[in-house]
This record gives structure tokens, sequence and C-alpha cells, in this order.
């Protein structure tokens, strides 16, 4: 049978590096059935002059397209411009695919197979480590607690000891490496342009599951990701400011009044974990 199509979809914006890495690790996947849509936010610092001369095979063949945006459209809005292209060229999948990750070669070959199987997963993600500690998990999975107010990423920052190796259905999916079946599109549209940064996976889920699809973590594929590398590190106020306004805004759309009841006791909780973890080292940058 043919694979179906993928369109790998990598945003960019500055941080050329992280880029060309991510493309190196992409161009390498087993998966044969693929194109690279490079979307870049509009860099400064000469991303794309570098991808032109170091990917210009894979650009005139037709296997990375590039597409450059004028303006910065942010996260949602940059990754709609490349839904939007892969679903007129026909896409069967779109994986979104931060450019400060590298994959698995089996990434693409072990997730499909899966999604293949049941028509109703509509969205699917990997195990995702930490990059610079690659026996550590970012990601096995997501949680969405609408009382506690919060999102959150299974087994972040836990030692890896196969204790999250077992397909299983979650609440989302994270942004960084989210593959999305077309039929999705199809029914739900795009990332919700909202949001300044941040929420925008978790939205698109809850959204995707209301109309019917499940979300699936697969930890058969795998993704190393280099953390928060566009807003400085974990702790920023950057990250921080822009996680707590689009959280409001995804709070604000979903939770009940009654979970307002409960979500400032857990905010105040996650605080004193975060400065808990920091005094014991378990958050360094």
């Amino acid at each position: 049978m043919t694979e179906p199509l993928v369109y790998l979809i990598v945003l960019s914006y500055n941080g050329k590096q992280l880029t060309l890495d991510c493309l190196s690790s992409v161009l390498k996947l087993n998966y044969t059935n693929f194109i690279v849509a490079l979307v870049d936010n509009a860099s400064t610092d000469g991303s794309v002059e570098a991808i032109k001369s170091e990917h210009a095979a894979e650009l005139s063949s037709g296997k990375m397209i590039l597409i450059e945006n004028v303006i910065n459209l942010g996260f949602a809005g940059g990754n709609n411009i490349g839904i939007k292209y892969a679903y007129e060229k026909k896409a069967d999948y779109v994986l979104l695919l931060n450019n400060d990750t590298l994959v698995d070669k089996e990434l693409l070959s072990n997730m499909i197979s899966k999604c293949e199987t049941d028509e109703n997963i509509g969205i699917a993600g990997p195990k995702i480590y930490y990059q610079n500690t690659p026996d550590q998990i970012w990601f096995a999975g997501g949680e969405i607690k609408l009382y506690k107010g919060r999102s959150r990423h299974i087994g972040i920052r836990q030692k890896d000891t196969g204790q999250f190796n077992t397909v299983r259905k979650c609440d989302y999916i994270t942004g960084c490496a989210m593959l999305i079946k077309r039929t999705v599109v199809n029914r739900v549209g795009y990332l919700d342009t909202v949001y300044p940064m941040y929420s925008e996976d978790a939205d698109y889920c809850f959204r995707v599951k209301r109309n019917g699809f499940s979300m699936l973590y697969i930890p058969t594929g795998v993704v190393w990701h280099k953390i928060s590398a566009a807003t400085g590190g974990q702790l920023q106020w950057k990250k921080i400011r822009f996680r707590l306004r689009s959280n409001f805004i995804f709070l604000r759309r979903y939770a009940s009044w009654y979970h307002w009841i409960t979500i400032p006791v857990y905010l105040a909780a996650d605080a004193l974990r975060v400065v808990f973890s920091v005094g014991m080292g378990r958050i360094k940058n």
C-alpha cells in the first residue's frame, strides 16, 4: 500500500542553527512519503539564506519547500500557513514540529502505522525527551484539569525507566510535535490565533475531542527537545507572562463557574512547587 502523504511543518523564527539541525535530523527519516514545509516567521538572523544554501538540493527537488512570511505571525498563525499549504497539496497528515527539536529516524513510520489502525484517532504525539538530558522525559502525553486551571505534561522531568511505554489516549498533544489527520482539519479547522504563545495546542485538542476524535500518545515515536529555546529558558519572564496570559484565555473559554473556586488554590500551589523545584535544582535554567 502507498504510504500516506505527510507534510512536516517546521516553524522558525531566528534560531538559525537550531533550524538547520532540525532539518538535517528530519531528512534522515526512514519514512519515504513526506515533504518538509519550512515556514519562516520573518527571521532576521540569516536563517532563510542559510536554509537556501544548505538545502538547495531538497528545495529544487521538491522534498522541501520554503514559505517566507513577511511578518512574524506567531506560533498559531505561522503553523496555520503551513497547514493550509499542506491541505491544498492533499496531505493526509501534517506534523507540526518545533525547530528546536531532533527526531528519531523511525518517528513517522511508528506513528503513522498506529494512526492508520483507527479512524477516530485525530491527533497523535510522540515521547519527547530533554535534548540535554536524553533519558529524561519532557512529554509522555498531556492532561487537562480544568478545576486545577492547568494543562500538564505527563511524566515531565522523570527519568525514563519504561514507565510510559504504553500507547494510550490522552487529553492533548503538545504542539512541539503534533501529528494531525486531514479529517481533523476538515472538521475542526486551524489553530486559534487568539493565543499569543502557549495553550494553542491544548485549545485545539479540546476542540478536536469535542468533535469526536481521540488524542493518542505513541511512545515508539521519539523526539528530543531543546526546551524553550525561543524564550531563553524555562523560567524566563517572557515565557511566564505568555503562559499566564494564554492559560487565562483557555480557562475563560472552557472552565465552568465552579472551577474558579479551586483554580486560585492550585495556582498558588503551582507557584510554590516551581520555587521548590528551582531551590532543589530540578529546574536549572
